[in-house]
């Protein structure tokens, strides 16, 4: 081997030879200096390759790579809320074991829908692989949860602990704990435990704000079984409904979520909770990156009355509603295509025993607009049974004020009789209804529609009328706000529409036991 001599600390040695470097190695580092900014030109006749290290350019550079900002990490985030994140475990008897079948009973959508396939629920019995079940065993499964108090007092959700007799939590520091269901609310999928041993438990505040699109988010859990797992994406929309509800009204994060996360916090870059992860958007089954959360108001609404009293009460106006579409507004002579159409008022409720009628459109709460018909449920659902509540209505085309006093809403929706089904059997061909695509008949000539309306016995499946989801079977009870009884009635409505320039006529149809508004469009000529 030849020992290299370093020249540079010969008297002698005035000025380098350029095969020193070599013309590759000096490209390479040219460039280095070149893209950092430093000053090529410091490379004179007077430097050598010693100086080259020591020169004022090098400290340049040396001075510009400590000003470049480091990628910002969440370790000291993680670090901070990470002990108040718990693994949920629970048991749970043959009752609520998979059907023999195999459907999944815990499933919010119905079998086979398309809601069923996309948005999976991720936690409780059937989200843990592994997990044991079937007719005679016990059903095991994992969620997650986290602690709102040093009590004990937890947060998971609905589904992860539903039925479970028992629940056991694990710490982040391994110790394991039993818990107690305080209280469970359905609707929103939340649930409220109660875990003994300690009075110090580590413990996550609800955010107050709002996120914004575009915020961080770190999402953890117990993915798997893995506990303590950590992942991180932004705020991607908020106000989502995915279905689940009325109440529906999730914020969706881009981060990798999985099974076990169910009932796990979202944090915020301040360390504080914006939401409870509780389903995902999964053609898989698995995680393609997109999440939902309840927001964290909603959780706080919730928790404090199922610590209070172990359940949730919302305020009852007693009506089925349905959105206002563009062809819905335009048929009323609305501006804007918002507020909540009043398909139909359940007798007896409290909007009935207000004056409230079908067709009528809610257009403000105690003067807050009203966007949609979701707003409206989330509005008075967060309402207090007993209050009164001002609310503003459009009918038949002019706007009142009414006043009322809300009801609690049940429990249990009473399930209505579905007896139009076959209600198109033994029914006469019936008469046309020029340019709309369908005939209709009397209902009280068809056996089991009823006395009110006109049964449609037909319709053109490539007509303006399939197209809104018209069928054979349905009723319809009014045509352009006025009742109808036979096929000249619905023709002299549509030709009122005409003559007052209406792109489209509303209709009012009874269709598997409950009403709806329908918005046809008017053919020209």
């Amino acid at each position: 081997m030849t020992d290299r001599i370093d020249l540079s600390n010969l008297p002698s040695y005035r000025q380098p030879r350029r095969s020193v470097f070599s013309a590759r190695r000096f490209a390479l580092m040219a460039s280095v200096v070149a893209g950092l900014g430093a000053a090529v030109y410091g490379f004179g006749p007077s430097s050598s390759p010693a100086d080259l290290f020591s020169s004022p350019a090098h400290a340049q550079v040396n001075n510009e790579v400590r000003k470049v900002e480091r990628p910002i990490g969440f370790a000291d985030i993680v670090e901070r809320v990470k002990p108040s994140v718990i693994s949920v475990k629970v048991n749970i008897k043959e009752k609520t074991a998979s059907n023999d079948d195999g459907d999944d009973s815990s499933s919010p959508f119905q079998p086979g829908s398309p809601m069923e396939r996309f948005f999976r629920r991720f936690g409780g019995p059937d989200g843990f692989p592994g997990m044991k079940g079937g007719r005679g065993r016990v059903v095991q499964g994992q969620g997650s949860g986290f602690f709102i108090s040093a009590d004990g007092f937890a947060v998971t959700n609905n589904h992860v602990v539903d039925g479970a007799d028992k629940v056991e939590v694990t710490t982040d520091d391994g110790k394991t704990y039993t818990a107690k269901v305080i209280g469970t609310d359905q609707r929103t999928d939340l649930a409220l435990i109660k875990v003994e041993g300690s009075s110090s438990f580590p413990f996550a505040k609800l955010a107050d704000a709002k996120p914004r699109i575009g915020d961080w988010v770190l999402a953890v859990g117990n993915p798997f079984g893995l506990g303590g797992t950590v992942t991180a994406g932004i705020v991607s929309a908020s106000g989502r409904d995915i279905g689940n509800g009325p109440y529906d009204d999730f914020i969706q994060i881009d981060a990798p979520v999985n099974k076990g996360n169910s009932g796990g916090p979202a944090f915020d870059t301040n360390g504080e909770v914006m939401g409870v992860n509780t389903a995902i958007y999964s053609p898989s089954g698995g995680s393609v990156g997109i999440a939902f959360s309840i927001p964290a108001s909603t959780v706080k609404s919730v928790v404090a009355q199922l610590k209070d009293k172990g359940s949730v009460s919302r305020g009852w106006i007693g009506v089925q509603i349905q959105p206002v579409t563009s062809d819905i507004a335009d048929s009323l002579g609305m501006k804007k295509a918002e507020g909540a159409l009043v398909a139909e008022p359940q007798a007896n409720g409290p909007a009935a025993k207000a004056g409230i009628e079908s067709g009528d459109v809610i257009t403000a709460v105690n003067g807050e607009t009203v966007k949609d018909a979701r707003e409206l449920a989330r509005t008075i659902g967060g309402m207090a049974p007993g209050a009164t509540v001002k609310l503003n209505v459009l009918h038949k085309g002019q706007d009142k004020v009414v006043n009322m006093t809300l009801g609690q809403l049940p429990n249990t929706v009473e399930a209505k009789a579905d007896n139009d089904n076959d209600s198109g059997k033994g029914a006469s061909k019936g008469t046309d209804v020029p340019k709309l695509g369908m005939t209709v008949a009397p209902a009280n000539s068809v056996a089991g529609a009823g006395k009110e309306g006109v049964v449609v016995t037909e319709v053109d499946p490539k007509s303006a009328a399939a197209e809104r989801g018209f069928k054979e079977g349905d009723v319809i009870l009014e045509v352009g706000g006025k009742s109808v009884a036979t096929a000249g009635d619905v023709r002299e409505a549509i030709n009122t529409a005409r003559t007052d320039n209406k792109n489209s006529v509303l209709m009012r149809v009874k269709s598997g036991g409950q009403s709806r508004f329908v918005a046809v469009p008017l053919a020209k000529g």
